[in-house]
């Protein structure tokens, strides 16, 4: 069994951001990146799946980033990844043209399963793992918050605004996980070192035959002001009054 996880690279979130000089994107020349969390779980979720059901799975972390995202896709590999698998390119990119990389690497890679995180902690487009197994014409699980193996596939509790939703896949499908599915394990410092000295496969776009067209231009961002102004009320007929007057204002 194969098991394909993309990382996806983002900011972390811990730390103050800034705009560039024309207001079109995030500063990133003082910033520090991680391993988005949701694909962290994905990880956690394959390496579970290893050691309990398939302990002959091969696990590859794939993320497409500039070549210095190489450095967050070895938390995947001091996890306990097998491969790691960079597809160069500098720049945002939208989630249909990931969901196109992601397709032209899995073709060649055949993986039985892709699982990845729900969303990314950066944009939350929550969009690459359904786009994905459109394009593959895979079957798809979203917020899985519990995945077990059965005889001809997988059962998947998800989690929705109605509560638990359980469902069949046949493999190969794409799972993107919850952020109840599991814990990530934290690395080990052996496990840290090891990964350092295995090796990364890196892979252009054109490579893979793909030319990313944006579908998505963005003309400008914003930092949005999140001081609160914070009043204490003694009684609920004030918080009433409180409440009414800022509905007035507003």
């Amino acid at each position: 069994m194969k098991i394909f996880v993309p990382c996806k690279r983002v900011p972390d979130p811990d730390q103050k951001l800034r705009l560039n000089a024309d207001a079109t994107d995030i500063d990133a020349s003082a910033l520090t990146f991680i391993l988005n969390p949701f694909d962290a779980i994905a990880v956690e979720e394959a390496l579970r799946i290893r050691e309990t059901t398939h302990p002959e799975a091969e696990i590859i972390a794939v993320s497409i980033s500039p070549p210095e995202g190489e450095a967050d896709l070895r938390t995947a590999l001091a996890m306990g990844a097998d491969r790691a698998l960079l597809i160069e390119h500098e720049g945002s990119i939208d989630p249909w043209n990931v969901a196109r990389l992601l397709a032209a690497v899995i073709q060649k890679e055949q993986p039985s399963l892709v699982l990845m995180g729900k969303q990314a902690v950066d944009d939350d487009a929550n969009q690459v793992g359904q786009s994905l197994a459109a394009q593959l014409g895979w079957p798809q699980a979203t917020f899985a918050s519990q995945i077990e193996f059965t005889d001809n596939g997988m059962r998947i509790h998800r989690e929705t605004d109605l509560g638990i939703e359980i469902i069949h896949v046949v493999l190969p499908a794409v799972v993107t996980a919850d952020l109840r599915l599991n814990e990530p394990r934290y690395a080990s410092l052996p496990s840290i070192l090891k990964a350092k000295k295995k090796p990364t496969e890196h892979i252009t776009p054109t490579e893979l035959g793909i030319k990313p067209e944006p579908r998505i231009r963005l003309l400008g961002m914003e930092l949005v002001n999140s001081k609160r102004t914070c009043e204490k009320v003694t009684t609920a007929t004030d918080l009433l009054i409180k409440l009414r007057e800022a509905e007035v204002i507003e």
